[in-house]
């Protein structure tokens, strides 16, 4: 049974017993047993567990993770901090420091924590639509389940009364927004809904660049009574 070790683990325990469910369980056993998969096994779930569903206050949502060696670790978006970013995570830096200016703070990170860490501490859920992926093969985990899964995560976080941010980049990312329109609706509540291209070079300067997404997640938070995001991030020492 997977225990995340905060709220998720009721809120989810259902899921994991349903067809689709065991279906892609079945699925990714044989794909880490006959080849190499991102994330490694144990860090899948990551976002969960550092990120409660009560604590939620915004949701990045991404496509997949990483395909490349070290990088995943079950966040999206993110990788340890004493490697080399790739490029999509240095142009969610770049628009971050335009947006707010500093970056780093002067607390120092752990070595090989996920740089993206402070923000999944603070309530940033960071969510791709599909969990996992084959090495060097982008997408590959699509279609096999993976976004029954985080569609029902989206539908259950834009389900709650209270209002939250959800930023939405890449075309994959923002299909999810009729997700959130119909749970809102149902809720009765209205959640601010950020819709951009993906940071990745090919897509960047078509409309990522300029979007401010964390200056305008703070003024939700700080208009609804919520503690805005710290969004600077702790700096390596290596």
């Amino acid at each position: 049974m997977l225990k995340f070790g905060n709220d998720w683990d009721e809120i989810l325990s259902g899921e994991f017993e349903k067809d689709y469910y065991l279906k892609l369980r079945e699925f990714l056993l044989s794909e880490y047993r006959n080849g190499t998969v991102y994330p490694p096994a144990d860090d899948i779930f990551n976002a969960f567990r550092y990120t409660g569903y009560e604590d939620t206050k915004v949701v990045i949502l991404g496509q997949d993770p990483y395909h490349e060696p070290g990088q995943a670790q079950g966040l999206a978006f993110s990788v340890p901090g004493d490697i080399k970013y790739p490029p999509s995570l240095v142009n969610i830096l770049k628009e971050l420091e335009s947006d707010i200016g500093a970056v780093w703070d002067d607390v120092p990170a752990e070595p090989g924590a996920p740089v993206l860490k402070p923000w999944a501490e603070q309530g940033v859920l960071l969510l791709n639509t599909s969990l996992t992926v084959r090495a060097h093969e982008a997408g590959s985990h699509r279609g096999k389940g993976w976004e029954i899964f985080t569609d029902r995560v989206i539908e259950l976080l834009a389900g709650r009364k209270r209002p939250m941010v959800f930023i939405l980049w890449g075309a994959n990312a923002a299909a999810k927004k009729s997700i959130i329109q119909k749970s809102e609706s149902a809720a009765g509540t209205r959640h601010l809904v950020i819709t951009a291209p993906h940071p990745s070079p090919l897509s960047a300067y078509r409309g990522f660049f300029g979007g401010r997404y964390f200056s305008r997640a703070n003024f939700l938070l700080e208009d609804i009574g919520d503690a805005p995001i710290d969004w600077r991030l702790h700096r390596t020492t290596t």
